[in-house]
């Protein structure tokens, strides 16, 4: 996949700051995630200890709700559900250091957008397995 360009991410977060104001947003975004990425759910969910619980995982969730969504705009198609072998394939090593080599822009939106050091990590694995299924 070719680099998601910084205008896309930007995009993606200006309309998602804008229906913020909407109460149902963030459940219907985190919800839609659940459903189309089962496995990369239940994925985020088994690190409930580091990431310091339920509010977290849902703020995992719902960040990596964006990102199959600069992915989706990006690639003009939707993602196909990441398997647990995606996942893994892309757990290796520094999986910011790598993210930010190979797509920049969503690495510096993890950064700058992610307070928990953990949620960062495990951002960045799922950006690398959105990137390697896209």
């Amino acid at each position: 996949m070719t680099k998601i360009a910084d205008n896309v991410v930007a995009e993606v977060v200006a309309e998602a700051s804008k229906k913020m104001s909407d109460a149902n947003y963030s459940a219907v975004l985190v919800g839609g995630f659940v459903q189309a990425q089962t496995p990369t759910a239940q994925f985020i969910s088994a690190h409930e200890r580091e990431l310091g619980g339920a509010e977290s995982i849902v703020n995992v969730i719902f960040h990596a709700a964006l990102l199959a969504q600069c992915f989706q705009r990006a690639g003009g198609r939707s993602l196909r559900p990441m398997s647990y072998e995606d996942l893994d394939a892309a757990s290796v090593g520094d999986t910011l250091a790598t993210l930010a080599r190979r797509q920049p822009s969503l690495s510096d939106f993890i950064v700058s957008n992610v307070e928990n050091d953990e949620a960062k990590k495990l951002l960045a694995l799922l950006a690398l397995a959105m990137d390697g299924v896209s």
